[in-house]
């Protein structure tokens, strides 16, 4: 299969189409597309072209297709929607695609919409998702899934799942609950065509089975998923009642969206935002890490002043130009380090005591600096640098190696077990705090030794 890619003679064809409100070629053209492929489409016509196209193509996939669309472009065409059109493209959805859509209008405009839903199962259920956290289980999660009572025969058990089936888009498991819809297990669809007709469900069913809480936070049930390789997980609350079902495609959101997140905080940017956010927004994102990146300089311009009667010395002059190599090395070794520990504390694999994780890292910095430092000497050597300079450059990078690659791996740890978002601390807290050390360690240990 060849991925779709939107063309420049695709999409001026779609807008004179558009513009000539040529429905039928329209339609013609775009009924083979994928509602995925249709979105991109989408995101890339003005909004007054949007909104025509979007109400002339079969509401099977624009119900879809929202779920798919850049958020600016959804927002856009939901606001030029009435309630009762939104509710039509809303019953199309699998509750927790609806829930989602609807969560992102306002308070008003969401009763309204769910006044509107003809059926009345579906809009009761989009209500209860609305409750949760959206980044909990029950807020990840889907109402639609297929149950079965242990107490039913075989046969009675395959009519009603063919009733269920028909309200779900993929059966990946069929749950078995009692009489007060406790879950109490799976049930294997070999073990169902192999059973006799007349046996019970609770004869052949199997207990183990892994589920979540309603309140459990979404990037544990995805850890929880990836480690048993789940495609779906059943929800409950706290009495062990079936809730809904959370399946892969919401997981792969929920880690694609953690990702964008931490990406972002890395960078120095501490809300998420996007390229065609506004110029208020963005500077509102990125302002209060550029501040603490102008503090951390300043910081340095005082240390630097501090050994101002040192570095006025002729013989040490030169170890003045060695400075930014210094700073560089500092803020390098500390992103690596934290990048390493906050991808681990992510993954759940970070184990051990901090002080095993501490030792570890002066152990790699001990035979990443010596490299390094054998460098320097060697390129000292070259350059007919005096040996005492080079000796004097080489330790302290070798120091300052070391302390830069144990904050990197503390802060986030501390961060993290202190229920902050350890991504916070890869960006400019980290390569800022450690430019400061390093000057100083730099011209601390060049004065010790050359006094």
């Amino acid at each position: 299969m060849t991925p779709f890619q939107l063309s420049e003679e695709l999409l001026q064809q779609v807008k004179r189409d558009i513009a000539a409100q040529d429905n039928a070629a329209l339609q013609n053209l775009l009924k083979e597309y994928h509602y995925a492929d249709l979105a991109e489409i989408f995101d890339n016509l003005l909004i007054e072209e949007a909104v025509y196209l979007f109400k002339r193509i079969d509401t099977e996939k624009t119900a879809d297709m929202l779920t798919e669309l850049d958020e600016d472009v959804r927002e856009d065409i939901l606001e030029a929607l009435s309630s009762v059109e939104i509710a039509t493209e809303i019953n199309e959805l699998d509750t927790d695609d609806a829930a989602d859509i609807v969560g992102e209008l306002s308070e008003e405009l969401q009763k309204e919409v769910i006044e509107q839903i003809s059926d009345s199962e579906h809009a009761e259920d989009i209500r209860e998702l609305l409750t949760y956290d959206e980044n909990s289980a029950g807020g990840l999660m889907a109402k639609e899934l297929v149950s079965v009572n242990h107490n039913w025969t075989v046969t009675h058990c395959v009519r009603e799942m063919r009733v269920q089936a028909q309200e779900v888009t993929r059966v990946h498991s069929i749950y078995v609950v009692n009489d007060n819809n406790v879950l109490l297990g799976r049930l294997s669809l070999k073990d169902l065509l192999t059973t006799n007709e007349k046996s019970k469900i609770k004869n052949v069913f199997i207990p183990k089975v892994d589920y979540v809480k309603v309140d459990e936070d979404g990037e544990e049930v995805a850890k929880i998923m990836s480690k048993y390789d789940l495609e779906a997980l059943p929800v409950v609350d706290e009495n062990k009642k079936l809730m809904g079902r959370i399946t892969i495609d919401d997981i792969v959101d929920l880690i694609k969206d953690e990702a964008e997140k931490d990406y972002q905080l890395a960078a120095g940017i501490s809300s998420v935002v996007e390229a065609d956010d506004s110029i208020f927004e963005l500077t509102k994102a990125r302002l209060p890490w550029l501040i603490l990146g102008l503090i951390g300089g300043l910081g340095s311009v005082f240390i630097l002043e501090g050994f101002e009667g040192f570095m006025n010395h002729p013989s040490y002059r030169s170890l003045f130009f060695f400075t930014p190599l210094i700073a560089a090395m500092a803020g390098n070794v500390g992103v690596q380090s934290s990048a390493i520990i906050v991808q681990g504390l992510a993954n759940d694999v970070v184990k051990g005591s901090l002080l095993h994780r501490l030792l570890k890292e002066v152990g790699l910095g001990l035979i990443n600096g010596g490299a390094l430092a054998l460098l320097v000497i060697l390129f000292g050597m070259i350059t007919n640098q005096p040996t005492e300079v080079s000796m004097t450059i080489a330790i302290s990078m070798l120091c300052v190696i070391i302390v830069a690659a144990l904050v990197g791996t503390f802060v986030p740890i501390i961060l993290n077990k202190n229920n902050i978002d350890p991504a916070i601390a890869t960006g400019p807290f980290i390569t800022t705090s450690n430019d400061i050390f390093g000057i100083f360690l730099f011209f601390y240990i060049a004065k010790l030794f050359l006094g």
